[in-house]
């Protein structure tokens, strides 16, 4: 893993493949880490014949903290939005779809394939809406457009999304409020063990463990508001993959994104929630490079 000066912040990224391939830049969720991307889903862009880059948004990983900027008030901020009232976050969506754009300069990549999940999803919105001359292709997974009529998290989601460990302070309390979290978003139809998802979490706990940085990234989120008309005007190729079973961003949101786009192709995935679970690697694979290839 490397740091480089981005957009004005330090930036951890990876990359794997051919660095002369056509680029893939992967763009992770709320709160996670570039360790979160399942190997065998690099490894599979990679064979498919890409470069693929991916790394630390701001305030979580290795990436720069904008500690300075304060502690955003999560449940205050949920109930802002539930209300519809406006929040001023620390910085925007905008300003992480610029971390991407100062990577890409740093890295010498003129043009990319974008893919991002969840808030990733939402970054590549952003990107296609304002930077769509540096986009091949958008590939948005398990997001949504923000649409305020759109369906909730489900009770026990929103619970652990904005739910604290019962001792914040412990490393165990902390790994074990976040592995039950990780049971929650998985995805049924191809569930993960409890050991396997208490290794997930120990190493995200353990690489990085910064709730201010995450409580920062929420405050983009929802300051960003509704997306729908703003989505109207992407021209970019533009793929949306969805899990049927999603408790944190329902999939009326996936579809809402796609009806937004014009032209958009969407992708429904039976038995996948809010994860990458290991079987799922390959079929995101074939999407993603197959919407990649046929936009070169």
């Amino acid at each position: 893993m490397v740091a480089v000066k981005a957009n004005n912040i330090t930036i951890e990224y990876e990359e794997s493949g051919d660095l002369t391939n056509p680029a893939i830049i992967l763009i992770r969720g709320l709160g996670t880490q570039l360790i979160d991307w399942p190997m065998p889903f690099i490894d599979g862009l990679v064979n498919k014949g890409f470069r693929v880059v991916y790394f630390d948004n701001r305030d979580v990983g290795l990436s720069e903290k904008l500690e300075n900027a304060g502690v955003p008030d999560m449940a205050e901020m949920m109930t802002k939005m539930m209300s519809g009232e406006a929040i001023s976050p620390p910085y925007t969506v905008d300003d992480m779809a610029l971390d991407v754009i100062g990577l890409m300069d740093v890295l010498k990549i003129e043009t990319a394939h974008i893919v991002g999940i969840s808030m990733g999803g939402m970054i590549a919105q952003i990107l296609a809406v304002n930077h769509a001359q540096r986009l091949k292709s958008m590939t948005s997974v398990m997001s949504s457009s923000g649409n305020p009529d759109l369906p909730r998290p489900t009770g026990e989601a929103a619970e652990f999304l904005i739910g604290t460990p019962e001792d914040p302070s412990d490393r165990e309390s902390v790994i074990a409020h976040g592995t039950e979290s990780l049971r929650v978003f998985g995805s049924p139809g191809y569930p993960e063990s409890e050991a396997v998802r208490r290794e997930i979490y120990t190493a995200r706990y353990d690489r990085c463990n910064d709730p201010a940085g995450v409580a920062r990234q929420m405050a983009a989120i929802v300051a960003d508001g509704s997306r729908v008309e703003r989505l109207k005007t992407i021209t970019v190729p533009t793929l949306v993959i969805h899990g049927l079973d999603d408790p944190l961003v329902p999939v009326e949101g996936g579809k809402d994104t796609a009806t937004s786009i014009p032209n958009a192709k969407l992708e429904l995935i039976e038995g996948m929630a809010h994860n990458i679970p290991e079987p799922l690697c390959a079929r995101l694979v074939d999407l993603i490079t197959g919407h990649a290839i046929a936009n070169k």
